[in-house]
């Protein structure tokens, strides 16, 4: 059965009115829409970002829950809008990425191009295109079309590299996947490259930008205010902060930035 869930996920800013006339847009096609939001602070059009906050949320809703993502860079341009379905779950996402961290795992099993204008606003903002068009698409899914209704069927559509951390001699390196708003750094590196790379009672030896972290601890407060730690994340990541702090301030690091472990 077809859940009504609707989750939103955008760079618009929490306090952005945007966001407001997306859930009207939907809710006045399907007032039954129950809508929550994942995130609206996705820096602004960081589609790699916010292609990681949908690969690490939307897997854990309902199935058949409808992902909307707008984090739109090409909003106005060429660019396709896209819907798809992944495992159990369903998105409306501009074609420019926000899927490709999903899709690194679990390739989708239908994909549709949304062009069809019968199921648009009466009027389009370019500025706002997706804004306007995937939320009222969203509405129409859920009063049941079907979403090969939407479009021709698409067997490509953009995704973006993702770089995997190499294994040298003495050392893997890896590189910072995002900055969350905290300014801790999650790394493209495991739990599992960690333990690969056990060299039995020895712990393990991180370094960014010259400085260097012994060891990976349980939690933030397993050191004083101000120091440098090591954690693995909610999703398994290795994560590099500090204690109520900014590693990202603190290192002058950011996405891209090498990671090495000795």
């Amino acid at each position: 059965m077809t859940t009504r869930l609707v989750t939103f996920t955008t760079d618009f800013g929490t306090g952005s009115p945007y966001i407001a006339k997306m859930k009207g847009m939907l809710l006045s096609r399907c007032p039954e829409a129950r809508i929550v939001d994942i995130s609206h602070v996705i820096a602004p059009q960081n589609v790699r970002e916010g292609a990681i906050v949908l690969a690490d949320t939307a897997p854990w809703f309902p199935a058949n829950t409808l992902h909307v993502a707008v984090v739109d860079p090409g909003s106005g341009t060429e660019r396709r809008l896209l819907y798809a379905e992944i495992g159990s779950q369903r998105y409306l996402v501009p074609d420019n990425g926000l899927i490709s961290r999903l899709t690194c795992t679990e390739r989708p099993t239908r994909v549709f191009q949304v062009e069809n204008a019968r199921y648009f606003p009466t009027s389009v903002s370019l500025l706002f295109e997706s804004g306007e068009i995937l939320p009222t698409v969203a509405g129409h899914l859920l009063l049941r079309i079907s979403p090969a209704n939407l479009g021709p069927a698409v067997r490509q559509f953009v995704e973006l590299p993702w770089p995997e951390p190499k294994t040298l001699e003495d050392r893997l390196v890896g590189e910072v996947l995002f900055v969350d708003p905290f300014g801790n750094l999650t790394t493209n590196i495991t739990a599992d490259h960690l333990n690969l790379r056990s060299r039995g009672e020895e712990e393990p030896i991180i370094e960014c930008e010259g400085r260097q972290i012994t060891g990976v601890e349980a939690g933030y407060g397993s050191k004083p205010t101000g120091e440098l730690v090591a954690v693995i994340d909610s999703q398994q990541r290795l994560e590099i902060a500090v204690v109520n702090g900014s590693a990202a301030k603190q290192l002058a690091a950011s996405v891209g930035t090498p990671i090495i472990v000795y």
